[in-house]
C-alpha cells in the first residue's frame, strides 16, 4: 500500500506536466478548433528560456542573487517570453492562413512545420549538447513512514492546481473569457458585436503559451537536463491526454493529463518499463472506444 501511495504522488507530479501542456492544447482548440501541434515544442522553448534567464541572473556580479530570488524572477520572465513566442507563431504562421480562409488541414500541417522549426532551430543554434538547469530550489524531503515527498513535488502539483483554477475563472467569469467562448461558437458574428477577433485570439495564445512555458520551467527544475527534442513526445502525450479528457474542455484537459500519468507510472512501477506506453495508450484507446468525445466531451453538431 505504501508503494502504491508513493507511486500516486509520483503520478501527480508527472500528471501536472501533462495537464499544463494539455490546457494549452484545449484552449487553442476550444477557440479556433485548431490543434496546435507546435505546443509541445513551445513547452521545450519555455524550459530553455528558463535556463538562459536563470543562468544570466545567477551570473550577476557580487553580491549575486539567492536561489529563491532567482526563481522568483525566472518564473514571470519565462512566462512572458514564452507567451511572446506563441504570439509570434500565431502572427506569422496561423493568422495569414486564417485570413485567407485556408482549409483546417493546411493549418494543422503548418503547426507541425512550426514545431519542427523550433526543434531544429534550437538544434542548429545551440547544438546537440544537453543543457543543465542551475539548481533554483533547495530540496527538502518529507517522509511519512516509507513514503517520501519532496517540496519540489508539492510545489509542482500545487502550481498545476493553481493554474487550473485561474484558467477556469478566466474562461467562465471574465469578459475576455466570454469572448473566447463566443469565438468558438460563431467567430463570424463576433466582429459584428464590436469584439476584436484578433485580440481574443492573441490573448488565447498568450494564455496557452505562457502556461506551456511555466510547465517547461517546472519540468526543467524537476529534471534539469534539457535537449531540443524534449517537448516532442511529451507534447504528443499531452495532446492524447487532452483528447481523452475531452479536448476543448478545461476540466477534461486537466483530468486527462493526470489519468495518463497515473496509468504510465503504475505500469512502470509494477511491470517492465517497456510496457509503459503500450499499456497506457491501449487503455486510453479503450476509453475513447467507449466515449469517442472524451471523458468530459459532449457530442456537437457542425453547421455547414
Amino acid at each position: 500500500m505504501e508503494q502504491f501511495i508513493q507511486q500516486c504522488v509520483n503520478a501527480l507530479q508527472w500528471g501536472s506536466f501533462y495537464a499544463l501542456i494539455a490546457l494549452g492544447y484545449t484552449l487553442v482548440y476550444g477557440v479556433l478548433l485548431l490543434i496546435n501541434f507546435a505546443h509541445g515544442d513551445i513547452f521545450m522553448v519555455g524550459a530553455y528560456i528558463a535556463f538562459f534567464v536563470s543562468t544570466f541572473l545567477l551570473s550577476t556580479p557580487e553580491p549575486g542573487l539567492s536561489q529563491g530570488m532567482t526563481l522568483a524572477l525566472t518564473i514571470p520572465a519565462t512566462v512572458i517570453l514564452t507567451s511572446m513566442v506563441g504570439v509570434t507563431l500565431e502572427r506569422i504562421a496561423y493568422r495569414p492562413l486564417r485570413r485567407k480562409g485556408a482549409h483546417r488541414l493546411y493549418v494543422v500541417i503548418t503547426a507541425l512545420m512550426c514545431g519542427l522549426i523550433l526543434e531544429n532551430g534550437n538544434l542548429a543554434l545551440l547544438g546537440a549538447g544537453r543543457k543543465a538547469l542551475p539548481e533554483l530550489l533547495e530540496k527538502h524531503v518529507y517522509t511519512f513512514g516509507n513514503i517520501a515527498v519532496t517540496n519540489l513535488k508539492l510545489w509542482v502539483i500545487f502550481t498545476a492546481l493553481l493554474v487550473f483554477v485561474f484558467l477556469h475563472l478566466v474562461v467562465t467569469r471574465t469578459r475576455i473569457g466570454m469572448a473566447m467562448r463566443a469565438v468558438s461558437w460563431d467567430k463570424f458574428a463576433l466582429p459584428l458585436m464590436g469584439i476584436p477577433l484578433d485580440m481574443v485570439i492573441v490573448f488565447t495564445f498568450v494564455l496557452g503559451s505562457g502556461i506551456a512555458g511555466l510547465g517547461g520551467l517546472l519540468f526543467a527544475v524537476s529534471y534539469p537536463v534539457l535537449d531540443p527534442y524534449m517537448g516532442a513526445m511529451t507534447g504528443w502525450k499531452a495532446f492524447i491526454a487532452a483528447v481523452v479528457g475531452g479536448i476543448g474542455d478545461i476540466r477534461g484537459a486537466f483530468a486527462g493529463g493526470f489519468l495518463l500519468a497515473f496509468v504510465e507510472i503504475m505500469v512502470a512501477a509494477f511491470l517492465p518499463s517497456t510496457f509503459r506506453d503500450l499499456f497506457a495508450f491501449s487503455i486510453l484507446m479503450l476509453i475513447l472506444w467507449k466515449r469517442p468525445t472524451g471523458i468530459f466531451g459532449i457530442p456537437a453538431t457542425t453547421k455547414i
